[in-house]
């Protein structure tokens, strides 16, 4: 039996900008193969890759396509089909991964392509080779979770007008925030110790965001990751945005 061997080489575009990701592309040989990898949605800052562009560069390029969407399945596109249906390109996209630890409240995940390429994933993948298989419990509980987002396809549309009414009470509440079109809502804290005590205080008080410090962002670029979901109601949403502009505006002690 023959060995399988594949030799990459991996080059990084600046974020969203097509420019340099046109700029690498020009730069590999015509006759290489090649892929171009990019989030859905990006899930430190909430927006939402350029899939139009990079399927046209793609094109151009003779390149494939490959969308992590563990952020926008169950979020973006008709029914939360995810981020190549928002666009109207799922037939552009040739590999999406998606995760059941987000919208399907599991753990585990999948990856959606052509036979050819999951018979070769399958026999090539050492993560997968190696990796044990999902508990029964935990994909019932994805398809479960699916078979809820099949029957009320108007649910991603609601956690959508819930993120929007949360982004503009923050903002009325002069809390400065990432806009994202997402139900990710960064908002901004600089500081690592700032960052660690504000989220510390909203949780004691009834509010659970996640602090993001570096390596996970920029150093000075610190900030409190919000995440909705489609059963939260304005009255919450409010109370939270209260607590939170507070706990802002009462500041960090002196470290």
């Amino acid at each position: 039996m023959r060995r399988c061997s594949v030799i990459v080489k991996v080059l990084r575009y600046r974020h969203s900008d097509m420019l340099d990701l046109e700029r690498q592309l020009k730069s590999i040989p015509e006759n290489a193969g090649k892929l171009i990898v990019t989030d859905g949605v990006f899930s430190m800052r909430g927006d939402i890759c350029k899939l139009p562009e990079i399927c046209a560069l793609a094109e151009k390029y003779g390149a494939r396509v490959m969308v992590d969407d563990a952020h926008g399945f169950g979020v973006l596109g008709p029914g939360g089909r995810g981020t190549a249906a928002h666009f109207g390109l799922t037939d552009k996209v040739d590999i999406t991964m998606l995760t059941f630890s987000k919208s399907l409240a599991s753990i585990g995940g999948c990856m959606l392509t052509s036979h050819r390429v999951a018979d070769w994933l399958r026999h090539v993948s050492r993560p997968f080779i190696f990796s044990a298989s999902i508990t029964p419990c935990s994909a019932a509980t994805a398809l479960e979770a699916l078979h809820q987002l099949i029957l009320d396809p108007k649910r991603p549309e609601r956690l959508m007008n819930i993120a929007k009414y949360f982004q503009k009470q923050l903002l009325a509440n002069g809390v400065k925030i990432i806009e994202a079109p997402t139900p990710i809502v960064p908002i901004f804290t600089y500081k690592t110790l700032d960052t660690l005590y504000f989220g510390k205080k909203m949780f004691e008080e009834g509010v659970y965001v996640n602090p993001v410090i570096a390596p996970a962002c920029v150093e000075g670029e610190c900030l409190l990751r919000t995440t909705l979901m489609a059963t939260h109601t304005e009255p919450i949403i409010d109370e939270a945005v209260e607590i939170i502009a507070r706990v802002l505006r009462e500041g960090a002690p002196a470290m």
